[in-house]
């Protein structure tokens, strides 16, 4: 132990300098922190494609409809599709390479497993997507032009999978929500450029609000667009819970959030 080290010296009449506190490169999420020092680890990582983007996609599963997502996104040449499994008890990993994705296994939160995702990404813009969700056509171009534009990243305006009037509620509730306080969630297809995802160190490594926090250090550092073309999510969140019950229990986690309940507290709020 440092402790008993420093004692030690102490007693024999010995200095003790502390160098520098570095991270350790044990899990493939901690490979973001190599992405940092680009020069340093090019041979590892390869060339960043300035005309490519990487899609991040965190499943657990997802066997039923990984495929179909794979192949919607890889149908574009510039996108390359990055699957992060969490321990699926399926065949999610295997139909995620088998549409073609590139695929990495890791237990723990969702958040270290968008960050390992990153950290091997070869694309110079990153989007994190949500296994059930879909893009809008056309997808890559608004993107590009969002960046091209000057902004450090967005999101697409939230559709959801189901024709009932109160989802229709929902969706504007969210579309003014978000830019009201420019805040969107996940599940609106986070976009942002590689390199400032990089600077801003990635998600924190939390069990839920992940991507929220990490938006308003996105806002912070620059321009944050919430696109008019609409991503669907699918309605199954809401469903299992009724669409006014999850609504609420989202907004309360959020005002618990900013509150100062911590994250480990909240998502065990949220998982009962």
């Amino acid at each position: 132990m440092l402790r008993d080290t420093r004692r030690q010296a102490a007693i024999a009449s010995r200095r003790v300098t502390l160098l520098e506190t570095l991270p350790d490169v044990d899990e493939p999420d901690d490979l973001l922190v190599c992405r940092r020092h680009g020069d340093a680890f090019a041979e590892l990582f390869g060339d960043e494609s300035p005309d490519r983007l990487s899609i991040i996609v965190p499943t657990r599963n997802e066997e039923a409809s990984i495929r179909g997502t794979v192949e919607s996104l890889t149908a574009d040449s510039r996108c390359e599709a990055i699957v992060v499994d969490g321990g699926s008890e399926d065949g999610t990993a295997r139909a995620a390479r088998d549409a073609g994705a590139r695929v990495i296994e890791m237990a723990g939160p969702r958040s270290r497993r968008l960050n390992a995702g990153a950290a091997v990404a070869t694309g110079s813009t990153l989007l994190f997507l949500h296994a059930d969700c879909r893009l809008p056509d056309r997808f890559v171009d608004a993107i590009f032009r969002t960046l091209q534009s000057g902004a450090i990243g967005g999101a697409f305006r939230l559709e959801v999978d189901d024709p009932r009037p109160i989802y229709r509620r929902i969706e504007r509730f969210t579309a003014w929500r978000c830019r009201w306080w420019g805040r969107p969630y996940g599940d609106q297809g986070l976009f942002v450029r590689a390199d400032r995802f990089r600077e801003l160190g990635g998600f924190r490594p939390w069990p839920l609000m992940e991507d929220y926090e990490f938006v308003g250090r996105m806002r912070r550092a620059g321009r944050v667009v919430l696109r008019d073309e609409g991503i669907v999510a699918s309605a199954r969140r809401w469903q299992r819970l009724g669409p006014w019950r999850t609504t609420l229990t989202n907004q309360a986690i959020v005002a618990a959030y900013h509150l100062g309940v911590s994250p480990e507290r909240l998502a065990a709020w949220y998982r009962r």
